[in-house]
């Protein structure tokens, strides 16, 4: 069987299991593994499991609101590489990804 055959969904269920960098190589492979690359479903699994609630406390409601219209993959990238102030702007998070 041609892996591409493969339903978008699937394929984004394996790439679930490697890392957000993996994901975005992966993409290089074929249409399919494209699709699958760029999926919020894949994208979510990246995203802590609160990042709802972690957004809503963002400092400033227009950032509240910008960073909900972003893609996930686009969410996950800004919270890599930018702080994210929360509440009265004295805590702050970013995203960093970890292997093991």
């Amino acid at each position: 069987m041609d892996i591409n055959q493969l339903p978008v969904e699937c394929i984004s269920s394996i790439l679930a299991f490697s890392s957000p960098k993996d994901a975005c190589r992966s993409a290089t492979v074929s249409p399919a593994f494209r699709s699958a690359a760029d999926s919020e479903a894949l994208w979510t699994t990246f995203l802590p499991s609160d990042y709802r609630q972690i957004i809503s406390q963002a400092s400033s409601p227009s950032t509240t609101s910008f960073l909900n219209s972003l893609s996930k993959k686009a969410l996950y990238f800004h919270l890599c590489d930018r702080q994210l102030l929360i509440g009265s702007g004295r805590r702050s998070m970013t995203l960093q990804w970890r292997v093991g």
